[in-house]
């Protein structure tokens, strides 16, 4: 009969010495953490850049050791702080003189949307989520595409959207679920229906594929005005 020994895996050789060594590590390691992260000039998470995660994976990397394994001395891990906050100070200066090496560490924006429709080569793109963009659509009161002028991925992963005045608003792919899930290849009857893919609005009566992307799933369009 199989036996599990659940001090080992819960406790293992922990005594009440290694666990106030591990407290005092854990302490002044995420004392160094914070020190870093103040330094750097970053307000909040949602500001940092790919660049700026990989060297929070990094710095994570260097205070895990320390609080955990008591062969590792903090001193060398300090040093490695040090080092990342003087990488992360010059490239932070190279990457304002120079937009090419800025574009290189940040990454561009991304247009997601123009004139109520998605930019086709940026809903084609491997990387980008629709199901998430949705939601983050339905954050800002939106209902459909066709209220958005244009929206725009930051390379911070923020979105900006520009809408339509009340009077220019197009009609447009819903994206709620329940409409946007009655998405079919049938069309029951003449009327405007939106494209599931790229938001390409036409009045149609017949199955067809869309001219724009050359899919065949259609919505019913909806040209409601956005309520704020």
């Amino acid at each position: 009969m199989l036996e599990i020994d659940w001090n080992n895996i819960f406790l293992k050789d922990l005594d009440l010495s290694l666990v106030v060594e591990i407290s005092i590590r854990t302490f002044i390691m995420f004392l160094f953490v914070l020190i870093f992260l103040r330094s750097s000039g970053k307000k909040g998470v949602r500001q940092l850049s790919i660049f700026e995660v990989a060297i929070i994976i990094a710095l994570g990397s260097a205070a895990g050791d320390p609080m955990l394994n008591s062969e590792s001395a903090i001193l060398p891990s300090l040093l490695v702080f040090v080092v990342i906050l003087a990488m992360y100070r010059i490239i932070t200066y190279l990457s304002a003189k120079n937009e090419n090496i800025e574009t290189l560490l940040e990454g561009e924006p991304m247009y997601i949307i123009e004139d109520g429709k998605f930019v086709l080569e940026e809903a084609g793109d491997s990387n980008f989520a629709k199901d998430e963009f949705f939601a983050e659509m339905r954050a800002q009161s939106i209902e459909h595409v066709g209220q958005v002028k244009t929206a725009l991925l930051e390379s911070n992963g923020q979105v900006s959207f520009l809408f339509f005045d009340d009077k220019d608003v197009l009609m447009g792919l819903p994206i709620f679920p329940k409409a946007y899930q009655k998405k079919s290849r049938n069309i029951n009857d003449g009327g405007e229906y939106a494209c599931a893919f790229c938001g390409n609005v036409l009045r149609i009566a017949v199955p067809q594929t869309c001219p724009r992307c050359g899919k065949d799933e259609w919505v019913g369009a909806i040209g409601s005005l956005r309520i704020v």
